[in-house]
């Protein structure tokens, strides 16, 4: 963070040091264009009174007259025509002054020096303490000609206020290098706090902690932060939740296989008892292809290796299809199977389509009651339809309904001790209706029933 802390002060510097740059030359071009004119005119016009009360008035002493006018801040050069020069007031730092110059207004020309100083300069010419930084006019006294060259005494008008707005100068910039050094360590340290925290996470440590309590940016990203470590965790418990949950699917008919493969190799038991044993080694091993089919689904859905194959199909006669297939399992269960379903065409995979209702209806019918009911429905919309899978099985408590789509997620095996399953089908069956823009919602009342809800766009 270091880095990025002396990049900000550096940059924050900067734009200062470019800010007051180009606001120097914006005043300048300023001064040049529009308070130079005017003050070139203000100064001849004192500079022009000057001389016509001297003209008015022969019996002042010209010399003591404009020590006077020095002492009130301005610089004076006075010039007749044999040569002889006088200077009023502070000093100019630059005296030279040419000879055209000094004789154009002793012809009783106006010198317009201030307007003519070079504009190429970078300094504002306001300031420039120089002989030809003023204004000329021709002066008569006692019928004797004179040049007269006046510009304000700049060091005598703003001596106390030029020190004032040195240190005022000074300060500020002081005080905005402190400044900038606080606020950019106060705006870098919850950046520092998330690099911390990323490396708590890189640590699998997801416990972190940050400054939520802000209202900005960073606050924001603190929350999405936080947000993203809660989800990782999720996601962490779920890895190892599905590590041991597929180690036990898989060891667990492994381990049965092995058991009656053992007891086959018994040659004391008997034909009904060995014909029993082959009947359980080959659930289980069914049981294993379901298992591994349905991972390999899920590893495909997952990647979403353009498994969709989509076309346009009628979801009522695919359904139709399906409750003839299992209809016979509907009537060896004692199941009341009753369905509305209008035909309703829609644009996507039959075939993954056909494993959701597929998972949906074995699921009602291996979680329904002895002589119980399965409603099945399709209800068509404006821009979609709604497919409904009810029955009136064992049903599900909300901890159940919030983790039903989980991978290998089982309801209680209290209740369910008796069915088999690898806790995969309605995870499919979410990740499939998520890959048709579609939502599917469950309700449910434990001893009661559950219905699934799937709503899908008709175009997809």
């Amino acid at each position: 963070m270091k880095t990025l802390y002396v990049k900000f002060v550096v940059i924050t510097i900067g734009i200062m040091v470019l800010s007051s740059v180009l606001a120097f030359i914006i005043s300048n071009t300023y001064y040049q264009q529009k308070l130079k004119p005017y003050n070139d005119q203000k100064i001849t016009k004192i500079a022009q009174s000057i001389a016509t009360y001297t003209n008015e008035h022969p019996n002042v002493n010209l010399k003591e007259y404009l020590e006077n006018i020095s002492s009130i801040g301005y610089q004076i050069y006075l010039i007749d025509p044999v040569g002889e020069e006088v200077f009023f007031g502070t000093p100019f730092r630059d005296k030279n002054i040419s000879v055209s110059i000094k004789e154009l207004v002793l012809n009783g020309n106006i010198y317009h020096g201030i307007l003519q100083f070079p504009q190429e300069t970078f300094v504002t010419g306001f300031f420039a303490n120089e002989l030809k930084n003023t204004i000329g006019v021709p002066l008569i006294h006692n019928g004797k000609s004179y040049a007269l060259f006046l510009r304000p005494d700049i060091k005598l008008l703003f001596s106390e206020m030029h020190f004032l707005i040195g240190w005022m100068i000074v300060i500020m910039i002081f005080l905005t290098i402190v400044l900038v050094l606080f606020n950019t360590k106060y705006l870098v340290k919850p950046i520092s706090k998330l690099t911390r925290a990323t490396k708590s996470l890189s640590n699998g440590d997801y416990n972190v902690e940050l400054d939520i309590t802000r209202h900005d940016e960073l606050g924001d990203l603190s929350h999405s932060f936080l947000r993203m470590a809660r989800k990782l965790e999720q996601m962490d418990d779920i890895r190892k939740e599905f590590i041991s949950n597929i180690s036990h699917d898989i060891q667990s008919p492994l381990s049965n296989i092995k058991g009656y493969v053992d007891l086959l190799e018994n040659e004391s038991i008997g034909l009904e008892e060995r014909g029993q044993y082959v009947s359980i080694i080959n659930n289980e091993i069914q049981r294993l292809s379901t298992l591994t089919k349905q991972l390999l689904l899920l590893a495909s859905l997952d990647r979403n290796d353009d498994i969709m194959k989509k076309r346009t199909f009628n979801v009522g006669q695919q359904i139709k299809e399906l409750v003839r297939n299992y209809q016979w399992l509907v009537s060896e269960k004692g199941i009341m199977l009753s369905y509305s379903l209008l035909d309703t065409e829609i644009i996507g995979d039959p075939s993954l389509l056909n494993t959701v209702w597929d998972n949906l209806l074995t699921n009602a019918i291996k979680y329904n009651k002895p002589d119980g009911s399965i409603e099945i429905s399709i209800e068509q919309k404006r821009e979609s339809m709604v497919v409904t899978f009810k029955d009136t099985g064992i049903g599900l408590n909300s901890t159940d309904i919030e983790r039903i789509f989980d991978r290998f997620y089982r309801v209680d095996t209290a209740r369910t001790r008796t069915i088999e399953g690898t806790g995969l089908g309605l995870s499919i069956v979410w990740t499939i209706v998520k890959m048709h823009d579609g939502h599917i919602h469950v309700n449910s009342k434990e001893k009661e029933g559950t219905t699934f809800i799937v709503e899908l766009p008709l175009n997809i």
